[in-house]
């Protein structure tokens, strides 16, 4: 390996954001401390600098010499790990609810100034939805975070959960699910889940879950229940993303 630098797994978009961030100072860098710095080869380097040229990134240099930004790089540091979107959601739904008028309009510029950097999901939530977790205030938004935590751990961990869960029609139901992911939509956050209830895959607004047990079971992957076939289902059958209604 070029370089003999290690491999340390990071996600190449993780990378690249910081290769943006060291680059910034205006210095120049050869490939050898960019790699000591995130830990790559040599080699990676050189292929992350092709593709932050060829992205329109304002990267000049080339191997043996070294690299660096010729005018300001404007690109928002907006890669936000799902947590820090999490705070973020959760702290702008407050200034939101604020009762100073100003405060409460910047929240909203604010939020709609993040939704328009943050990278796609695999398509936008449904019509209407709109700021915060729109039409609910801040009170519906604290709600549903609680339950976060254990949404988290069920993903993670496959453990088997039951939700109470007011669906758009305004029926309360009980389900017992597999959850399989969470989605960041702009201000609304989703669980998409296997649901016993009825046998097939949901996506559940998190807003609208009222209560989470961890019912002590777990679950194994099998064949038709998988997050890779809920993707494939859902581009097949072109869904929006909350079909639990």
């Amino acid at each position: 390996m070029a370089g003999g630098r290690k491999q340390t797994g990071i996600r190449r978009s993780d990378r690249l954001f910081d290769l943006i961030q060291i680059l910034r100072d205006g210095q120049l860098h050869t490939a050898r401390q960019l790699a000591q710095r995130v830990e790559v080869s040599e080699r990676t380097i050189w292929r992350d600098m092709a593709t932050l040229k060829a992205s329109g990134v304002p990267v000049e240099g080339e191997r043996g010499v070294g690299y660096m930004v010729t005018s300001p790089i404007t690109l928002p540091p907006i890669n936000l790990t799902m947590g820090e979107l999490e705070a973020l959601h959760l702290a702008v739904a407050i200034l939101g609810e604020a009762t100073d008028p100003e405060l409460a309009q910047n929240a909203k510029t604010l939020a709609e100034k993040i939704d328009a950097v943050l990278p796609e999901n695999t398509g936008p939530p449904s019509a209407g939805w709109g700021y915060a977790v729109h039409p609910y205030g801040f009170a519906d938004a604290r709600a549903g975070f609680k339950h976060m935590p254990l949404l988290r751990d069920g993903v993670r961990e496959q453990k088997v959960l039951r939700i109470s869960y007011l669906s758009l029609s305004g029926e309360k139901t009980s389900r017992l699910i597999r959850p399989i992911q969470l989605n960041y939509w702009g201000r609304v956050w989703t669980l998409s889940a296997w649901c016993e209830l009825r046998e097939g895959f949901r996506t559940f607004r998190v807003d609208r879950i009222d209560s989470v047990i961890d019912t002590g079971a777990s679950f194994k992957e099998e064949a038709g229940k998988s997050l890779a076939e809920f993707i494939a289902y859902q581009k097949a059958k072109g869904m929006p993303s909350d079909t639990s209604a």
